[in-house]
């Protein structure tokens, strides 16, 4: 019994203050993913929007329809940033997990340092992946036949 008291009772109050002053940086990681998230879809719907207006072209626009043919490319653009999405909410997951980890790993009186290292090591990676998928995307983002109606 007092080996569960030990286990479950009151959390170290300097191991709780070095978490939150540890969470911090974790934080800030969160709030740069949103935004980045926010700035992804923001660009998935003006692709998505650019091909539903190419495809609203008929067939005998003839001095407009070579512009369908942009289609595939805009296609392999909204491919690269829903990667980018995904993996981004991955990291954003793995940051809220360790930040779960830290905080549940300090009122059980356990040590965290492992454990957070690794899914802060899981979240850069994958938020550095998902800023790569974002800079392919970049690449490929501009074509002549963005320029038109």
């Amino acid at each position: 019994m007092h080996y569960l008291f030990s286990l479950f009772g009151a959390a170290d109050a300097s191991q709780l203050s070095q978490v939150i002053s540890q969470s911090t940086g974790p934080a800030f990681v969160l709030g740069a993913v949103a935004g980045f998230v926010s700035i992804l879809l923001g660009r998935m719907t003006a692709v998505m929007d650019r091909i539903r207006h190419l495809n609203d072209i008929a067939d005998d626009e003839e001095a407009r329809l070579h512009l369908k043919s942009d289609i595939p490319r805009l296609r392999r653009r909204l491919k690269l940033l829903n990667g980018a999405v995904r993996l981004a909410l991955a990291s954003g997951v793995c940051t809220t997990l360790l930040l779960f980890v830290s905080f549940g790993s300090a009122f059980l009186r356990m040590q965290h340092i492992f454990g957070a290292g690794l899914l802060f090591l899981c979240a850069v990676t994958l938020v550095g992946v998902s800023l790569f998928r974002f800079g392919q995307e970049v690449g490929i983002g501009n074509s002549e036949a963005d320029h038109y109606r």
